[in-house]
């Protein structure tokens, strides 16, 4: 749908717009909404009457680069019939007004901080805010309900109801009993969710994924390692349409560093492992390795380097450490956590039979907050490209500190305006409120900034966006407690305690922000979220860049991208030509052997397999 160049940066939803959009958006949108007729009718209302605040600021969307607008074409934008009915802005006012409903003002706020592209929220939200069934998380957790027949399928359903509902998902086989048991164990039941995840479709959309957690002592744990593309495994026993990680007890990782013995267990012949960290496990575990009842006992460092073996053929199993991650949780006191999420693992929540964990996600777009020295604080320039101009740009805190406040009190919201696909999710989200705060572009910043990315200034700069994130988001949960209250399971908490993050690591935080007022704040207010900050450790977060050059495939196609800091600081140097861009795809992308290039230069663009 093109834009003309020559409209006016600034387009009010008054006259033909609205008059064109709204009975559209109410009758096919709202209308059927499963919401209540009373939602329904606000909603309505705060559009008829707000239609000469809720401007549009069209210019913004030739922001996107050519692969950005295929994605959100083929992924985002609405459709009827086939064919896109919004631009980008639209897609960023439904979004903003189907999150906030009533509140006019937050939902002007909130278009214009994703419109000026500061931040966005998750897939969900984009593809699902005003649409009739609103469901805006990004992930579930969940477990086995029950070692049986009955239990595994009501899992499985549970899964395709998620999955439906564009959510990612994880999923805990802990307690399933080993082979031939009364389920099967763990390799059929594989296979009946790789089935699942075979038949269903996140929403026609982006594929949301389905990731198995298991414990190392489990005795199916080889034949759990076996459904990964391992060469030697069966065909038919493969189940590539799954992720899958393991859930590891530290004490594994001293039995495989100190070459001991490793005890397999069936759950059911030796309870309670699943349901218990730290000292309490190991207690348990000894227990029953001088009980005699071990099914299979190993070499810990052999099944660890199975385990390797497996990741280095197939990038899987995730690794994500049992203890660290139930001792270093604000939902600690809620009971032993026993997985992450899907695809990114960047989620770590509680969940149990009863309850089936969510969480609400939005990215802050670090580069955004690099700005020009000579730039007004107020303005938001077009992010800058380049390390050439790094020595006249800052890193903006200020500004960051209030959009994480924004992010913070629309995730809540959030929580409020979801449609929830289970009953159990819903008893979940709204006794603990978790929300996650990730980011996008770290390793930009650093290059913008003209620092290599192993640079102690780099590190230092990491330390200071990270806390300032942590404790502007905490401030604006505490000042929403103090008008909401709460969340329900607060009490007993760490934050309840007044214990933080850096406690929880034990490392000082500096000075920038004032911490004990925070502390006494949060002693006093509370807190409304059980959870704020959740990063993804994935190359487009935090990571160093793969290369400088890259092929980008996914739904939307495939497309050859070369860095564009790289080649904004080549062409102002007079180095980029034709030769150059053979020598690059030549290299693979690496700058480290081409002559003509800096050494300051080779330094910024090294990419983290280099």
């Amino acid at each position: 749908m093109p834009v003309s160049m020559t409209e006016s940066p600034r387009v009010k939803l008054t006259s033909w717009l609205l008059r064109l959009l709204l009975p559209w958006l109410v009758t096919i949108l709202i209308i059927p909404s499963i919401v209540s007729e009373v939602h329904t009718n606000k909603l309505a209302r705060l559009c008829k009457g707000s239609v000469d605040r809720m401007e549009m600021v069209y210019d913004r969307d030739f922001e996107y680069d050519y692969f950005e607008f295929k994605t959100l074409e083929r992924l985002y934008l609405l459709k009827v019939q086939g064919k896109v009915v919004e631009r980008p802005q639209h897609m960023l006012m439904r979004v903003a007004v189907g999150i906030h409903l009533g509140d006019i003002d937050s939902a002007i706020k909130t278009y214009h901080l994703m419109s000026k592209r500061l931040f966005t929220h998750a897939s969900p939200a984009l593809l699902n805010a005003g649409s009739p069934r609103p469901q805006l998380s990004s992930c579930f957790l969940t477990c086995m309900k029950d070692d049986s027949i009955e239990g595994i399928y009501n899992t499985v359903k549970e899964c395709a109801v998620l999955r439906k509902s564009a959510g990612s998902i994880g999923v805990s086989l802990h307690n399933i009993r080993g082979t031939k048991g009364i389920s099967y164990g763990i390799g059929k039941m594989l296979d009946v969710f790789k089935a699942t995840t075979r038949f269903l479709d996140q929403g026609g959309g982006e594929g949301g994924g389905v990731t198995v957690y298991l414990e190392p002592w489990h005795a199916d744990i080889s034949e759990f390692l076996d459904h990964l593309w391992k060469s030697h495994g069966k065909e038919k026993h493969r189940a590539r349409d799954l992720f899958y990680a393991l859930w590891v007890p530290d004490l594994f990782m001293e039995r495989a560093l100190g070459d001991e013995q490793w005890s397999l267990f069936c759950p059911n012949e030796a309870p309670g492992l699943a349901d218990c960290w730290g000292p309490e496990f190991e207690r348990l575990y000894t227990k029953y390795e001088r009980e005699g009842k071990a099914k299979k006992v190993v070499k810990a460092q052999e099944l660890w380097n199975e385990i390797v073996t497996c990741q280095l053929e197939t990038g899987m199993p995730y690794m994500l450490f049992k203890d660290s991650c139930n001792r270093k949780s604000n939902q600690q006191n809620l009971g032993t956590i026993n997985s992450s999420s899907g695809l990114c693992s960047g989620v770590i929540q509680y969940s149990s039979p009863t309850e089936t964990a969510v969480c609400n996600l939005a990215s802050i777009v670090l580069p955004r907050f690099v700005r020009d020295k000579d730039v007004p604080m107020d303005s938001h320039p077009s992010e800058p490209a380049g390390s050439l101009g790094s020595k006249n740009r800052y890193f903006d805190f200020h500004s960051l500190a209030k959009v994480t406040a924004s992010v913070t009190n629309d995730l809540d919201r959030i929580i409020d305006a979801n449609y929830y696909p289970l009953e159990s999710a819903k008893t979940s989200n709204m006794r603990h409120r978790p929300i996650g705060i990730g980011v996008q572009g770290l390793a930009d910043v650093f290059i913008l900034l003209g620092m290599p990315f192993d640079s102690p200034e780099a590190l230092q700069l990491n330390t200071d966006i990270f806390e300032t994130i942590y404790y502007h988001a905490l401030k604006a949960s505490s000042e929403l407690s103090a008008r909401d209250g709460a969340y329900e399971t607060y009490k007993g908490s760490p934050m309840s305690k007044g214990i933080l993050q850096p406690d929880m690591w034990n490392v000082t935080p500096s000075d920038r922000w004032d911490w004990d007022f925070l502390r006494d704040m949060i002693l006093k207010n509370g807190v409304r979220n059980s959870l704020l900050v959740s990063l993804a450790g994935n190359n487009k977060g935090l990571e160093p860049c793969a290369s400088n050059i890259i092929n980008n495939g996914g739904l939307s196609g495939e497309f050859t991208i070369v860095n564009r800091h790289l080649l904004h600081d080549l062409t102002n140097m007079g180095l980029w030509s034709q030769r150059m861009k053979k020598v690059l795809t030549s290299e693979n992308g690496s700058i480290g052997n081409i002559p003509e290039i800096p050494d300051d230069l080779k330094a910024i663009y090294r990419y983290n397999n280099t």
